[in-house]
């Protein structure tokens, strides 16, 4: 099974005076990089979330933001009163001494240290249990994400190698061709510094059969089938395939590769580009898999 790199879940739990926001996006990487945002209520139950998001995802550049939307009339944080109060009245005092007007003292008494305090929260049992379902269902939602992009990904890898094993077949009957036009190539060549009645049948026959080995292509022919193949059959894998499916791919381009070295021939050299082009997209999107 093929799924992609590239994913995106949500979800949402409700709890008492606020409501938990879990939001997961994934891009590929070769590694598992993960970017976790929680809000203070949470941060004592980061490694566990860590563990949990690291098996659900195993590999790919995650971003995971979890944020606190508050909705009943308790807030997790206080003003100190006084505190404002003093700063206030300082700042009100030292405005009037320089004849500065415009200057919002609310804004600037805000944000002097020690004015706001953030209460200590933490949430229980049921609250977590609660926000551990929203996990799952935000997880789920991204596994499937992921299915479906893969689903994408299975149909078109499977189509280029198709492809290509299409171009294979048609690589025989130039093959055919080649073999008598190299006949015909080397007799010509001879017959020009040696007299047709003096060419040793024999010899000549060994030296055809000695160049047609060296460009013999049944070995790549059979072994690029083979490894069309075995990507066909690893695509339906149940665990993760893409550090697999490159390795096969890399095969598949060292035969196709020595396949072009040994043409000789255009028509040939021509199917070879062709498969060397679907190969190349190939490689493309197997960036983008598990």
């Amino acid at each position: 099974m093929v799924r992609s790199m590239t994913g995106y879940g949500k979800a949402l739990a409700v709890l008492p005076g606020k409501s938990i926001i879990i939001e997961i996006k994934s891009l590929n990487s070769k590694q598992f990089d993960m970017n976790l945002r929680l809000p203070a209520i949470l941060r004592e139950r980061e490694p566990e979330l860590r563990n949990i998001i690291a098996k659900a995802i195993e590999r790919g550049k995650v971003d995971v933001n979890v944020s606190v939307d508050y909705t009943g009339s308790d807030l997790p944080a206080s003003i100190n009163r006084p505190l404002a109060l003093a700063y206030y009245h300082e700042l009100k005092s030292l405005a009037k001494e320089t004849g500065e007007t415009n200057a919002d003292l609310l804004s600037i008494v805000m944000k002097m240290p020690d004015v706001t305090r953030q209460l200590k929260e933490e949430t229980d049992e049921t609250e977590w249990n609660e926000i551990y379902k929203a996990f799952s269902i935000a997880l789920n939602q991204y596994e499937e994400f992921r299915k479906h992009e893969g689903a994408l990904l299975e149909e078109d890898f499977s189509a280029r190698i198709k492809t290509i094993q299409n171009l294979l077949i048609r690589v025989e009957p130039f093959e055919a061709g080649r073999n008598n036009l190299l006949r015909e190539k080397l007799r010509a060549s001879i017959s020009e510094f040696i007299d047709n009645n003096t060419l040793d049948a024999n010899r000549f026959e060994q030296e055809i059969i000695y160049y047609l080995e060296k460009l013999d292509i049944t070995e790549e022919k059979v072994r690029l089938q083979k490894h069309c193949d075995y990507f066909l059959d690893t695509l339906n894998e149940k665990e993760a395939n893409g550090r697999k499916l490159n390795f096969i791919t890399q095969e598949i381009g060292r035969e196709i590769n020595t396949l072009g070295s040994k043409a000789n021939d255009a028509g040939m050299q021509k199917l070879v580009v062709q498969m060397k082009d679907e190969l190349e997209k190939i490689k493309e999107q197997l960036a983008n898999i598990l």
